[in-house]
């Protein structure tokens, strides 16, 4: 423990973001730097507690989630940045997370809501703490390829390449097999590079990561759909063993009249067709759905909707608002999220932040829900017939959204961006290697063992546990590589 008072002479200081307005004007990172002092300075605040709930993610119980999933080492990371032993402290942080540079960009930190700070005072900067170590490493050179001393023969086939995938290709390689991920996208990274924007994660970061993993002999294909340009069953034949890190791309529809109109679309669709364009040929190429002019309606409340938000007002649209069914969360802790839990308490993300700087208000619109797309004579969206909710019980006691008498009304709209989450993975691939599939139409395969009903065949990430943080996909992949390893050669001395 570096600082023993630490927590009590200073106070939770965050990384600070760029002016709202001027950011809206490129597709820069929302975060600005902090300097090394101040940075060393917050790591004090952690108390190196006799329990650290800060790394002890809980799996077993998603919903109430408690601290770091991959078991990140925060109190003896923080301890050596506090002391400015900066490689020692990206040691550390490696042994956990493949990934780090990702993480401490765009995960939620549920690390900060169990911390034990976290009870009566602000919780400690770990996430901040964690890019911060991870940027220093690559800025220093410190990150090199660690390709094996050994191969062993043995051949494994990854599908998809989000951050399930990589992790899983990354331990496996380092255990000495021969890699192979395919993705069927013209880059790899999968969400990391087509599902978050760039003023979240910059796509160097991620093809910084992806050019460091091919040095160190993992090999990408693009372009190559499993299921379509090779069939599964084929792959099954050609390798060891194989990999399902697909994700949960299979968009929640919004079944309503109109839904068939010109200017409604999956918010997928208008996220990864923008950073497409943007990376082909800053947007030159057109081949993207523009949001300029436009007043644009988002459905749906999470990060997904807040994406859209940043991104049409980076497009220069006429408006924006955010729709959510649900309520408004409090802005403290509710009696039934104590912690450890994640709070469930509401935040200001960096596209709220600045749609209120450009609108003059909070553009999110809560217990809203859409009946009906309305459109023109020519087949074009022009408005969405909206209603207000309440959530009362049924008869068979689970809350359901009770439509509240005289609160229709039209809201006009040019685009509407359907941002409801993920209803599980694609068929394809699962279906011609016949796996089983659970009730919710993922992977059926056992966590913590990633062994799906066919043999030689694994499963991890969304594919396998539907709709997660990218934390838990790398969580699922380092340990479907160790169970892959221990198919193969009987012991795996991979790490969890």
């Amino acid at each position: 423990m570096g600082k023993p008072t630490g927590f009590l002479e200073v106070d939770r200081d965050n990384a600070k973001d760029r002016d709202p307005i001027l950011r809206l004007g490129d597709w820069n990172e929302v975060h600005e730097e902090m300097p090394e002092s101040e940075i060393k300075a917050q790591a004090s605040r952690c108390m190196d507690c006799g329990v650290p709930f800060c790394h002890a993610g809980d799996s077993a119980n998603f919903t109430g989630i408690a601290g770091c999933p991959v078991n990140n080492l925060i109190p003896e990371w923080n301890h050596l940045v506090y002391k400015g032993r900066w490689k020692d402290a990206l040691g550390r942080l490696l042994k956990t997370n493949n990934f780090p540079e990702f993480t401490g960009r765009v995960c939620p930190a549920p690390c900060e809501g169990s911390c034990v700070l976290g009870i009566n005072q602000k919780p400690v900067t770990i996430k901040h703490h964690e890019v911060s170590i991870i940027d220093r490493g690559f800025a220093e050179g410190w990150v090199t390829p660690t390709p094996p001393a050994k191969r062993t023969g043995k051949k494994v086939a990854v599908v998809g390449s989000g951050p399930a995938g990589l992790a899983c290709a990354d331990q496996m390689n380092t255990a000495g097999h021969e890699v192979v991920v395919y993705e069927r996208a013209d880059r790899p990274g999968g969400l990391l590079m087509y599902g978050i924007p760039n003023m979240k994660l910059q796509k160097e970061v991620v093809l910084r990561r992806i050019k460091l993993m091919e040095d160190s002999g993992i090999e990408f294909r693009c372009n190559v759909e499993i299921g379509k340009d090779i069939t599964a069953s084929r792959l099954k034949d050609d390798y060891d063993a194989v990999v399902i890190c697909t994700g949960a791309t299979k968009p929640r529809n919004l079944e309503i009249p109109g839904r068939e109109l010109e200017g409604v679309h999956y918010a997928m669709e208008f996220l990864g067709a923008n950073t497409k364009s943007l990376l082909d040929s800053k947007h030159a190429d057109g081949n993207y759905i523009s949001a300029k002019g436009k007043k644009v309606v988002v459905i749906g409340g999470g990060d997904t909707g807040t994406d859209c938000v940043g991104t049409s007002l980076r497009h220069e649209c006429e408006s924006v608002i955010q729709l959510e069914i649900m309520p408004q969360p409090s802005g403290d802790r509710a009696p039934g999220n104590p912690w450890p839990q994640y709070p469930r308490v509401l935040k200001v993300d960096y596209g709220q932040e600045e749609a209120i700087a450009k609108q003059g208000e909070d553009p999110r619109q809560y217990l809203v829900m859409t009946k009906e797309f309305i459109g023109d004579d020519q087949g074009k969206l022009k408005a969405l017939r909206t209603v207000n909710v309440e959530w009362k019980k049924n008869p068979e006691g689970q809350f359901i959204p009770a439509e509240v008498p005289g609160s229709e009304k039209i809201v006009e709209a040019d685009l509407a961006l359907l941002a409801m989450g993920f209803l599980g993975p694609e068929k394809p691939v699962i279906e011609q290697l016949g796996v089983e599939t659970d009730p919710r139409s993922n992977v059926k395969a056992e966590y913590g063992k990633y062994a799906t009903s066919v043999d030689g065949v694994f499963a991890a990430g969304d594919a396998r546990r539907g709709q997660s943080l990218i934390v838990w996909a790398i969580n699922e992949g380092r340990g479907a590589a160790r169970a892959v390893d221990k198919y193969l050669m009987g012991v795996s001395y991979l790490p969890l």
